[in-house]
C-alpha cells in the first residue's frame, strides 16, 4: 500500500506511545493524510511486541467471530464495534498487505509463516515512514505543561524537557506489566488529576503464589507455598494434560483442559492465565481462591477409585499408581502435598484428589511480571471515538484502556483494533474542526 505523505499544513497529532495500538493509531492518521508524530520512552519502538515474538508471533485467533467476541468477558460490548470494524481476519489481510503470510497453528492460533515479529515491525515501520511518520525516540511523557491546554504536551528527551503542542494528542502508553519495556502506568494519576475515570492497574494473565500447602505447614520449620522439598525437586516442571476448574461467588464454574508450570512459589502457565481475572478477584475478594485440578482428565471417577483401591499387596503406593493408573513423577508428588499421612492411606481420598485436587492460592504475582493489566481508562470517560470527555482532543488507544483478555492473539488484536478506531476518531473530530 503506497500512502502519500500529508501536505506541510496538514493538522498534526502527537501519538505517545510506539506500541501496537499506537503505530496503528499512526497508521490510520497517515492514511487520512494528517501528519504524525509519534513519541516513545524507548530507543526503538515495538519492544514488547518484539519480545512477545520471541517464542512465535501470536496475531490472532482463527476462531468463529462471536467465539472471539466472547473472550473479553464484560468488556466485550465496549470492544465490539473496534473489533467488528478491525478483527482476526482484517488483521491477517493486512499482514499480508505487508508482505507477511500467516497460518493457523493446529490451537486455531494464528501466527506469521516464519514465526518472527521483526519483519513485521520493520515492514510495518517503513511504510509509516513512507507516509511521513516522524518518530520521536527516547521521549518520555512527563504529562501536560502548565495550564489548561490538553494539546501541550512535556517530555524528557536526551537534550532536556521539551514541550510540545499538537492538534490532537492520542495516547497508547500500555498498562504497567514489564516495565523495561517502555510501560510502568506512570500516566494513570495524571489522567485521574484532570478528572478522567480510571480503575486501578491490576495484573492478568499473571502466575499465583501457592497459600502454604498441608505438606508444607507440617514442615520443621514451616515453608511457604510448595514445601521445600516438593519445590526443590518439581519447581519448573509442566503439568499436563489437566483440566481445571473454578467456581466463583456464584456459583458459577469454569472449566479448562490445558497445562501449566510449578514456580519456587506457585503456579503459571497458560492455563493457569485462563483463569487469572477470576482468580485475582476472587483473591482481592475473600482473601484467596480455591483451584481444582483433574490430574486425570481421561479417566471416569469411578474408574480412578476402582484403580487406587485394587489390591496392590507389597508394592508402595507410588509403583501401584504407576502401574494402575500411569501417574507419576510431579502429578504423584501433588498428592503428597495436599494429603497427610492418614488421607494417603485411603483409598476414596486419594481418588477424589486425583479428579479434583485443591490448589489454594494466596495472591497473585507482581504487576510488573504479568503479560497484560488491566484497569485502566474507564470506557465511561470515553465518548464513541474514544476521546476523553474531559479533555477534548485527547484519545486513548491500547491496553491503557481498562478491559483485559486471555493470551491467543485476543490482547494483540484488540490493542491494534482500538489503536484503529481511534486513529479514525481523532481524523472524525479533526474533521469536524476539533468540536467535542
Amino acid at each position: 500500500m503506497s500512502i502519500t505523505p500529508p501536505p506541510a499544513a496538514a493538522p498534526r497529532v502527537a501519538v505517545v506511545g510506539g506500541g501496537p495500538a499506537g503505530l496503528m493509531a499512526a497508521e490510520a492518521l497517515s492514511q487520512a493524510g494528517i501528519g504524525v508524530d509519534l513519541y516513545d520512552a524507548m530507543p526503538s519502538v515495538g519492544r514488547k511486541f518484539l519480545l512477545a515474538g520471541r517464542g512465535g508471533l501470536n496475531l490472532t485467533h482463527s476462531e468463529p467471530l462471536e467465539a472471539f467476541l466472547s473472550r473479553f468477558g464484560a468488556q466485550r460490548a465496549a470492544l465490539e464495534p473496534l473489533l467488528r470494524g478491525f478483527g482476526p481476519d482484517a488483521l491477517r489481510e493486512w499482514a499480508a498487505g505487508l508482505g507477511i503470510a500467516t497460518f493457523v497453528g493446529t490451537s486455531g492460533r494464528v501466527f506469521p509463516v516464519d514465526m518472527k515479529a521483526a519483519p513485521l515491525l520493520r515492514a510495518w515501520l517503513h511504510r509509516l515512514r513512507e507516509a511521513g511518520v516522524r518518530f520521536h525516540m527516547r521521549h518520555r511523557w512527563l504529562g501536560w505543561a502548565e495550564g489548561d491546554d490538553a494539546q501541550a504536551l512535556r517530555f524528557a528527551a536526551p537534550q532536556g524537557e521539551v514541550q510540545v503542542r499538537a492538534d490532537a494528542v492520542l495516547l497508547a502508553l500500555g498498562g504497567a506489566s514489564w516495565r523495561r519495556l517502555g510501560s510502568d502506568g506512570a500516566w494513570l494519576p495524571w489522567l485521574a488529576a484532570r478528572g478522567v475515570g480510571v480503575a486501578p492497574l491490576v495484573p492478568s494473565n499473571c502466575g499465583f503464589d501457592l497459600a502454604p500447602t498441608p505438606a508444607a505447614l507440617a514442615a520443621v520449620p514451616p515453608a511457604t507455598g510448595w514445601s521445600d522439598h516438593f519445590r526443590e525437586r518439581h519447581a519448573g516442571q509442566p503439568i499436563k494434560p489437566v483440566v481445571a476448574s473454578f467456581t466463583g461467588a456464584d456459583c458459577r464454574t469454569e472449566r479448562r483442559q490445558g497445562e501449566f508450570v510449578v514456580t519456587a512459589s506457585g503456579i503459571e502457565g497458560s492455563l493457569v492465565y485462563a483463569f487469572s481475572a477470576l482468580l485475582r478477584d476472587e483473591i482481592a475478594r475473600a482473601g484467596s481462591a480455591t483451584l481444582h485440578l483433574d490430574l486425570l482428565p481421561d479417566r471416569a471417577p469411578e474408574r480412578v477409585l476402582a484403580d487406587v483401591a485394587h489390591p496392590r499387596g507389597s508394592r508402595s503406593l507410588a509403583s501401584h499408581l504407576k502401574s494402575r493408573l500411569n501417574l507419576g513423577g510431579v502429578k504423584a508428588a501433588l498428592l503428597h502435598e495436599v494429603l497427610d499421612r492418614e488421607a494417603i492411606k485411603d483409598p476414596a481420598r486419594v481418588a477424589a484428589t486425583l479428579k479434583a485436587l485443591p490448589l489454594v492460592l494466596a495472591a497473585p504475582r507482581p504487576i510488573d511480571e504479568a503479560i497484560s493489566t488491566a484497569g485502566g481508562v474507564r470506557f465511561e470517560a470515553l465518548d464513541a471515538r474514544l476521546m476523553l470527555q474531559s479533555l477534548p482532543g485527547v484519545f486513548c488507544a491500547g491496553e491503557m484502556l481498562d478491559w483485559e483478555a486471555p493470551t491467543g492473539g485476543y490482547l494483540l488484536t484488540a490493542c491494534m483494533a482500538s489503536g484503529r478506531a481511534t486513529g479514525q476518531g481523532v481524523r472524525d473530530w479533526l474533521a469536524s474542526g476539533g468540536n467535542s
